[in-house]
């Protein structure tokens, strides 16, 4: 077995145990190796969905008493989104009707059902989507609605984390714990961009929580859950949520145009480890390796060859393959990027003028 076919042996490995935190049903969408989940520690809580007056607590305090403030204030704004597959969650973005929840949650629907989390049924189409975000707009005829307030920037490491949706279909669940990480990636081969650049935290996160609040400490929402990773494959607390920034920025391209533009580079790149080094002479410690260079792409028509191990692009030190993600949605289709990368133990750089991945989807 080849150094890439180990390498992408090994993702597989890891990816079988990641479960979208979707909808919760007896045939869940994407890959869920089993339909049982066993709660972490944190606890689950319902509460009423009363409007407070309350002032939040400064944002230098993370008591966990600040919890039932910030529930009040935010879980008005998480809905129940049912399709046919069974049911998820989501997030209200604008007042004048619109949804925010995964892509894997609405499926293939044109049509699903909001449930508010005043108990109020409406339909609602599915206005956009992106596979690569995996965010989803939906549009519901009501207008007023209770639209919650996101972050434009990363929380903090360490801080508190209120995650607020339905899991397993119990409507109006909070569980609570802590960021635990920023810049997340789940191994795919490095295929799968909407699951890389995540917010990871402890807060316990199971099927059906999917496409709800990831709430910081100051009552915003920071985070869209999107998926977990299940006790079975001896995880504790593995939960993570794309970023209100990524969000929000798909969601505004989703409802002013229908999709998402995303700078296509054209590669299919695997993490270098030094292991891999050692045992396959690849030159490099770190960085990232070609594992293919794609048909007629930009990387292509710019002379990247497989085997190039990317070390930089542009000011970005390219350690991990979440780099090249989270550098490629600095940039727009047809910026032009400069790539440093090693070949044949020489470095060089190669001038790419990026795609549009959405035209080739």
């Amino acid at each position: 077995m080849g150094s890439v076919a180990r390498v992408r042996h090994g993702c597989a490995l890891l990816l079988a145990v990641v479960l979208a935190a979707g909808c919760q049903s007896g045939n869940d969408e994407g890959s869920k190796p089993s339909t049982t989940t066993v709660t972490t520690s944190t606890t689950t809580v319902t509460t009423s969905t009363t409007l407070t007056t309350a002032v939040l607590p400064s944002a230098g305090s993370d008591s966990f008493d600040r919890i039932p403030v910030i529930v009040k204030r935010t879980e008005p704004s998480v809905v129940s989104v049912v399709t046919p597959e069974g049911q998820g969650s989501g997030v209200i973005y604008r007042a004048a009707g619109f949804v925010i929840t995964n892509a894997h949650v609405a499926g293939n629907a044109s049509r699903v059902e909001v449930v508010l989390a005043d108990g109020q049924r409406l339909h609602a189409t599915v206005r956009a989507k992106t596979e690569l975000y995996d965010i989803a707009v939906l549009k519901v005829e009501k207008e007023g609605l209770p639209a919650a307030s996101f972050a434009r920037r990363l929380p903090v490491v360490g801080s508190l984390a209120v995650a607020i949706g339905n899991p397993l279909g119990f409507e109006n669940s909070v569980t609570a714990g802590i960021i635990s990480g920023l810049h997340r990636e789940i191994p795919a081969g490095g295929t799968t961009p909407a699951l890389v650049d995540l917010i990871q935290t402890d807060a316990a996160i199971s099927p059906g929580n999917s496409g709800g609040a990831l709430v910081g400490r100051t009552g915003q929402v920071v985070g869209i859950n999107v998926a977990y990773i299940p006790p079975q494959g001896g995880a504790v607390s593995l939960g993570f949520a794309i970023p209100a920034p990524t969000a929000v920025l798909a969601a505004d391209q989703l409802i002013a145009k229908g999709e998402v533009e995303f700078a296509y580079l054209g590669i299919r790149p695997v993490q270098v480890t030094p292991e891999m080094n050692q045992a396959y002479g690849i030159g490099s410690d770190t960085g990232v390796l070609v594992d293919e260079v794609i048909k007629d792409s930009p990387a292509a028509k710019a002379g990247v060859k497989s085997g190039d191990v990317i070390v930089k692009l542009d000011d970005r030190d390219i350690v991990v393959v979440e780099d090249i993600f989270a550098e490629l949605r600095q940039h727009k289709p047809g910026e032009t990027v400069e790539l440093e990368v090693k070949r044949n133990g020489e470095r060089k750089t190669v001038q790419v003028t990026l795609g549009n991945l959405s035209e080739r989807s």
